[in-house]
């Protein structure tokens, strides 16, 4: 089907707004990236908790449940990983629209790509946060085993061995580092950032 035969039907939608009052929070997009074993997950996961806990209404976008359903069909070279970011950036989009805080979880090692998402889902609304920790760290870590299996070659374009992952470069940025402290300790520094920017404006 041609783009001319496609008609958005955005303005006569229930607006943000509306969705926003009804939960009794803002909406927000935080994106987690930062190579495999990190603790992109693990954070994202207690902080999705503590804000449930809450009384939030609460959204996990992780990489791997992504790739087993919407995304099945995409590899990992550079044109399957930007429309992987792409899709899953449309799909944040849509449950900010709604009103849900959303915790996208996802290694995003291009800037380029963190570049589009934020373009996509809407700067004003979209928390960066690095998940820092060394190739190295990740490797002894090796929570799935993906790192045995890359360093026998069993795994293909391997984050950070066979295809590079670029570091942010100042900009606002929240960088959790997970080499100096635990997990627990970074989700309850993101939790203090959160819970400010999810109250709901008063009117």
């Amino acid at each position: 089907m041609s783009q001319e035969n496609i008609h958005p039907v955005f303005d006569r939608l229930l607006g943000r707004d509306d969705k926003q009052r009804l939960l009794g929070q803002r909406s927000v997009v935080v994106w987690l990236y930062g190579l495999s074993g990190s603790g992109k997950s693990t954070i994202a996961n207690l902080v999705e908790r503590a804000l449930h806990e809450d009384g939030r209404m609460t959204q996990i976008l992780d990489g791997d449940n992504i790739r087993s359903g919407l995304n099945q069909n995409l590899g990992f070279s550079d044109e399957d990983r930007l429309e992987n970011i792409r899709r899953i950036s449309e799909v944040a989009k849509l449950l900010k629209e709604a009103g849900v805080v959303t915790l996208a979880s996802f290694i995003t090692p291009k800037k380029e790509l963190r570049e589009m998402a934020r373009s996509i889902v809407g700067a004003e609304d979209f928390i960066e946060v690095y998940v820092k920790a060394s190739f190295e760290e990740c490797a002894r870590r090796d929570v799935k085993g993906l790192y045995a299996k890359a360093a026998q070659g069993g795994v293909k374009q391997f984050t950070g061995k066979d295809s590079g992952f670029e570091e942010p470069e100042g900009g606002n940025v929240i960088i959790l580092d997970t080499e100096s402290e635990s997990a627990e300790d970074s989700a309850k520094r993101l939790l203090t950032i959160l819970r400010e920017r999810v109250q709901p404006t008063v009117s």
